[in-house]
């Protein structure tokens, strides 16, 4: 009795960290989008910078005006071991102050392909 409660508790374990892990690739996907967005780089460059950090699937908001850069990540995880755990969506929004003359206001979402 004893031990399919421990492997329970285990894979209960193991599906935080896991959750812990994709929550810090979206908070740190979403500060490198932010930054970049605030020095005034393209939207494109906004959203190779997220790509690089982002867990694979990621949705990226990015959106720019004169005094903010705003980047949201967003995420689901769902583990393929276990069909009765639900999805768990995951988001990390980031904001920076827009540096003077950094280009336009702009706004996008985008869906990275990898």
């Amino acid at each position: 009795m004893a031990l399919p409660a421990l492997v329970l508790v285990l894979g209960v374990a193991l599906w935080a960290v896991a959750a812990v892990g994709v929550q810090l690739q979206c908070v740190d996907a979403a500060r490198a989008g932010a930054r970049a967005a605030a020095r005034g780089e393209s939207l494109d460059a906004v959203h190779r910078a997220v790509a690089r950090a982002a867990p694979p699937g990621a949705v990226v908001s990015v959106s720019r005006d004169l005094g903010l850069s705003r980047v949201t990540v967003t995420a689901t995880l769902r583990p393929s071991w276990a069909v009765a755990v639900p999805e768990l969506p995951l988001r990390a929004t980031a904001t920076s102050a827009t540096e003077p003359g950094a280009g336009t206001p702009a706004s996008a979402t985008q869906v990275p392909h990898w």
